[in-house]
This record gives structure tokens, sequence and C-alpha cells, in this order.
């Protein structure tokens, strides 16, 4: 355990500032921000992708006491604390444990986001954003001369080897375009944006048709694998500012 003892309040509002949670809009549900108190201090901090049972006890058998989360517990708007939400929240309060959830403003944050992170580790020089979700931009893009197959090695590299493609644009890239977790309709915004490949985690059947006829290339590298890199540089970038120890909570979905 550390020596170093920071306010919560004090990380709270660090977090909220940092990643401006009061100016970018999100699901009705997101409910940004600290989602659940504890005593009032932190000595080490955990990061995992989401506020599930098996990453809060994780978190807490390695000793934080507060953890950071891209997708929060309320996903499924008000709800009876009872069984499954019942012992999520006991977990975290038994464990005098901490929780601060952070959605789209993680995912279009320019230096710890999710798709700025992940077109830093894959050599794309970031030139603009594109991508609607919640009546703005999330996704980012950028410019890369590579073979479709060495890009589909890049993002195997940083995320893992379970990416599949769909071929459907040029043989080599050059305009690439991130949209993190899923991106229903990235495929033709990535079109109407002059891209010619898109990666993302996941996506519909009808994504097929869409990528087929526009003539864009497509790269599902999983939703879970693709923003496991957002709570990790918030932490290192927390660590950095308040001199706390953190560590991540790998609980993979394989979707």
């Amino acid at each position: 355990m550390s020596d170093k003892v920071v306010r919560l309040d004090e990380v709270a509002r660090y977090l909220d500032d940092y990643l401006c949670i009061g100016e970018v809009a999100d699901e009705r549900n997101a409910l940004n921000g600290l989602q659940v108190g504890n005593s009032g201090h932190v000595r080490r901090m955990a990061a995992a992708v989401d506020a599930c049972q098996a990453s809060i006890e994780a978190a807490a058998q390695g000793g934080a006491d507060l953890l950071l989360v891209h997708h929060g517990l309320f996903w499924g708007g008000l709800e009876p604390l009872v069984g499954r939400a019942y012992r999520r929240v006991a977990a975290l309060l038994g464990h005098d444990m901490a929780l601060y959830s952070s959605h789209v403003p993680l995912d279009r944050h320019p230096e710890v986001g999710n798709n700025a992170v992940l077109a830093r580790r894959l050599g794309v020089d970031v030139r603009g954003k594109f991508g609607d979700c919640c009546g703005a931009p999330i996704g980012v893009w950028g410019e890369l001369d590579v073979p479709l197959a060495g890009l589909c090695a890049r993002v195997e590299s940083v995320l893992g080897p379970s990416v599949r493609s769909i071929p459907c644009g040029p043989e080599r890239c050059h305009r690439v375009g991130i949209v993190t977790g899923a991106a229903q309709f990235s495929i033709r915004e990535a079109h109407a944006a002059g891209l010619d490949t898109l990666v993302t985690g996941e996506g519909k059947h009808w994504m097929f048709f869409d990528a087929e006829e526009l003539g864009v290339n497509v790269l599902f590298a999983g939703h879970y694998a693709t923003e496991t890199l957002g709570v990790q540089a918030l932490a290192a970038r927390l660590s950095e500012h308040f001199g706390l120890p953190w560590s991540f909570v790998d609980h993979p979905t394989g979707m």
C-alpha cells in the first residue's frame, strides 16, 4: 500500500475538469463522474473497462480504494438495489472503494481518450475528428501509408490477435478513421469524410453492405479490447499528477 494519501474530492475535481465532464454530452444513463464515494481518501487506484462484479472484486483484492471505469453502474437506468445491482454496490461499500466513471468524455479526450491513444499506438498521424455521437464528433482520423494487412498486424500487436476485417477498400490504407467500441453508423460517416479505412470494436450485420457498397475497409478489433487503452492512460495521468500507484484489472469479454 502506498504511503501517499490524497483526498477523494480533490481527485474527483481534477478528473471532472480534465475530462470536461460537465461539457460533453453522453448517453442519458452514463452518469459520468463520481458514482460511488468512499470514506474520503485515495491511496491506490485501479482501472477497468467495466464496473462489473469481477472487476470490483479484483480491484479490491489489489488494495484499490478508487476504481476508474469506462462503463459505470447505471446503464439500465433507475432500478432497485437488489440482486446483481445490490451486490456490486455492496462490494464497493464493503471495501470502502470509490467508483469514478467516464464514458463519451473518455472516448473523445484528445490526450487519454480511447480513440486518441489507439491512433498514437497505431502510428496514425491524426488530422481531425469525425463520427457523430450525442451531437459531437467522437472518432479521430488521420493519415497512414501501409497495406491493409500491415494495419491489421499493427492492430493485433496493440490489442491482441482477434481482428476481423472487411477488405472492401483499397489495398493500401491512406486515410484511417478510429472509433473504439461500437461504431454502427461510422462507415457511412467515414466514407463521407473521405476515409478509406475504419478501425472499430464491433458492429452490426448490415455494416458489411455499407463497407462493400461504399468501398471502405473495416477492421473489427473487439469492443472490450479497443476500450482498454483510455482507462489505463487516465490512471497513468492521475498517477503522474498525484503520485498514487495504480493497476489495470483485465476482464475481457471476447466481444
